[in-house]
């Protein structure tokens, strides 16, 4: 006899939001929304709802909760909505249950009329009963291909329907409804989520199919799963961990799930190298000096959300003014009349220039007992004229080795700064004296007569900088050490016998993982995007800012004409009707190293290879993907773009943005995870696109030996892939020689 009380009882609500809905929200917010459910449940009320999904801003309206807050963890509080109604729904079609203190007469009044001689209590056929495993009506079959054909076919196979499959391998405390099956029947939805496949894992075990066959079917999961419990983990981490944990991580041991959080945070998110902790620890204490006269983006923050958290100072209008004309003097066409100067800045290295120069004088604003021990320098106080003093860089000097441990060449390049600004005849500093004038003394750094010397006689003052800077540059080249590895990240690429075929299984991985596009269109034009990113950097070995900049020509459209490439300083994939394949042309003076001897002033042209689906891959995304990703958004032209949203409606990658796609690449698909048993290479760590030039050119040098021809593999000079780029240790050497030397002893 089926029992006349609900199902679903506040404790059960409890329960459900002590597992479910914690890690999710706040602890006053479970308790707000749980005091809800409770009432609508009492109350016999219907959660409110739009179409099939809980309108969660009449939610928040009762509750009191952000509404953003409620659709971060609506995957959470669908579910327990769904039961709560279905609860209502089915507390309407119960017969009331006496109270024991009613009266004779009201019992009277409520009691059901006698039925009729000869009529039985329910009408129709007896419900199925539900075995634990079933015997099939056949033992052979025809293996369908997809995943809700194969569901329905052993549904079939034994009797069933998926009406009575969902009361058999269901339980109330899963919050999964009697739809969802149904849609996975029709092959209109897929599991995802991990109650999902804990589901999946019941319909085998119920029909003795192999472990994991229904997830052969699903295909490669395009989504991370939003029903994870990690404690103590916000919205934005957990989105990131879900895509790196088993399937079965809510089923395994407090001990073991613990385990795989520390490794997933230390080798895939963050990435276990020196640098790397070094990173992550120094981010934790920021500092800097932000100019007004630079529109320079200002990045997002999670520790923190005012200025005055973040470390960050604004520059007073008098450093302001001359980082302007400082600006100006390197990236003019012209020098003014009355200056001479000695190199000009690019718009990237003018970026670069100034962050660096907000680092130098954020660290003498800093408060020295704060976490990062700065000087405490009044801003007020601020002024370039600063770098024309050795004590203010002795103490900057000392102040790094003490952060870091040790110098680096960081050092080395911000001394040839102040070496060059101080320099006779070119040097900014030394032909502005008017900046003497707005000197302040520094109490333990800078007096008085000290400004006073320096304005009396600015050319002396910075010719003594000028021969401190040097012999300071000369002494820490001695005792520089190398801090960030540029190969550590990709040392199992580099020591395999062919860098180039190991990284390529990336790639192949990729492919391997491509989702129905039926499904999930955004996810498979993200996916072919991961493919063409690392396909196209492997066959070009360009710099990410070539890359990212490479703009786009659809066959059928007219190519950009070379000359206003120049003028862009970027280069185009096109359709090359004569090579009848797609052709790279980038103009030379687009290049960081335009002036090479590698280019000598000719455009770098490159027919891409039809290999590995590659023009497959490109098709598909010029004529569907590519707009898929760009949405409403301003399409930018660029070949690469990215996913639009309604938080970025730009399209357009910048400099971060790129790089962070790349390692996002690297970290879902390139890293081996032991957990999963996905990725294709185990021991590599998270890296950028830079590091594709050391694998091309480490292959070439082991295969061939040759400098020079690794050298054209990267547009640059055997000297810089000597330099940078080429690992080439004495055993790939002595290997090449023996392979030679070895071919007398095979003849004979």
């Amino acid at each position: 006899m089926k029992s006349t009380s609900s199902a679903l009882t506040p404790a059960k609500i409890q329960d459900y939001a002590r597992r479910r809905l914690i890690p999710v929200f706040e602890a006053p917010e479970v308790q707000a929304l749980q005091d809800y459910l409770t009432g609508l449940l009492a109350r016999h009320e219907y959660p409110p709802y739009r179409g099939s999904a809980v309108d969660l801003t009449a939610v928040a309206a009762q509750t009191g909760v952000d509404v953003a807050g409620l659709r971060a963890g609506r995957l959470q509080l669908q579910p327990i909505c769904d039961a709560v109604a279905r609860a209502v729904a089915e507390a309407g079609l119960r017969p009331v249950k006496p109270s024991t203190t009613a009266t004779t007469a009201t019992v009277a009044k409520a009691a059901p009329r006698p039925k009729a001689a000869g009529t039985g209590a329910k009408r129709g056929p007896k419900p199925k009963a539900i075995v634990e495993f079933p015997e099939p009506l056949a033992m052979e079959w025809e293996e369908p291909e997809g995943f809700g054909a194969a569901l329905q076919l052993h549904v079939r196979r034994h009797g069933e329907t998926l009406y009575h499959l969902f009361d058999a391998v269901v339980r109330p405390e899963d919050g999964v409804n009697r739809s969802t099956l149904i849609s996975w029947g029709r092959g209109a939805k897929v599991p995802r989520a991990s109650i999902s496949q804990e589901i999946l894992g019941r319909v085998e075990r119920r029909y003795r199919l192999p472990q994991g066959y229904f997830a052969s079917k699903v295909g490669p999961r395009h989504s991370a799963p939003g029903d994870f419990t990690i404690e103590g983990a916000s919205s934005s981490e957990r989105r990131r961990l879900a895509w790196h944990l088993p399937d079965d991580f809510n089923r395994r041991s407090s001990a073991e799930q613990a385990k795989i959080l520390d490794w997933v945070r230390r080798v895939i998110v963050s990435g276990s190298t020196d640098y790397r902790k070094y990173q992550t620890a120094a981010l934790r204490h920021t500092y800097a000096l932000r100019f007004g006269c630079v529109a320079a983006p200002v990045r997002k923050s999670t520790a923190a959300r005012t200025r005055a958290e973040t470390g960050t100072v604004l520059a007073p209008a008098i450093l302001d003014g001359e980082m302007e004309e400082l600006l100006r003097f390197k990236t003019a066409t012209f020098a003014a009349f009355d200056m001479q100067r000695s190199g000009v800045w690019g718009p990237d290295t003018a970026d670069q220039k100034v962050e660096h120069f907000g680092l130098w004088f954020g660290a003498l604003v800093a408060p020295p007992d704060g976490e990062v021990q700065g000087f405490g320098v009044d801003p007020k106080s601020l002024t370039f004229a600063l770098m024309a003093f050795p004590q203010v860089w002795d103490w900057y000097l000392q102040w790094r080795e003490r952060r870091r441990g040790f110098y680096t060449r960081w050092e080395v390049d911000l001394l040839a700064n102040a070496a060059a600004f101080c320099r006779e005849t070119t040097g900014w500093l030394r032909q502005s004296p008017r900046l003497a004038r707005n000197l302040r003394s520094i109490p333990g750094m800078i007096t008085e007569a000290e400004i006073a010397a320096a304005q009396a006689d600015w050319a002396a003052t910075c010719e003594a900088m000028h021969s401190h800077a040097r012999r300071r540059i000369k002494e820490i080249q001695r005792v520089a050490r190398v801090h960030r590895d540029p190969f550590e990240p990709i040392l199992p690429v580099l020591e395999a016998a062919s860098p180039l075929g190991e990284y390529r299984k990336i790639t192949e991985v990729i492919l391997s993982r491509i989702p129905d596009e039926r499904h999930n269109p955004l996810a498979t034009a993200e996916t072919v995007r991961a493919f063409l990113l690392l396909r196209i950097g492997l066959h070009t070995g360009l710099r990410q800012k070539n890359l990212r900049e490479l703009l786009l020509a659809k066959p059928g459209s007219l190519p950009t004409p070379e000359r206003k490439l120049e003028d862009l300083k970027c280069g185009e994939l096109r359709w090359s009707s004569r090579d009848h394949g797609w052709e790279i042309l980038i103009p030379s003076v687009a290049f960081k190293n335009a002036n090479s001897s590698f280019f000598g002033s000719k455009p770098f042209r490159l027919i891409l290879p039809d290999l590995g689906r590659l023009y497959e891959m490109i098709a598909a995304w010029t004529e569907r993907h590519r707009a898929v990703l760009i949405g409403p958004a301003q399409d930018p032209g660029t070949f690469f773009v990215k996913t639009a949203k309604t938080t970025t409606t730009r399209a357009a990658y910048c400099q971060n943005t790129f790089y962070e796609a790349w390692r996002s690449v690297i970290q879902r698909y390139g890293i081996y995870n032991p957990w999963t048993k996905r990725g294709a290479i185990e021991g590599l760590l998270p890296h950028g696109p830079h590091n594709v030039r050391d694998v091309l050119a480490t292959h070439i040098l082991k295969q061939t030996g040759s400098y020079e021809q690794a050298s054209y593999a990267i547009q640059d000079t055997p000297e810089m892939v000597a330099e940078h780029y080429g690992r080439f240790l004495p055993q790939d050497k002595a290997e090449i020689a023996a392979r030679v030397l070895n071919q007398v002893w095979q003849a004979a």
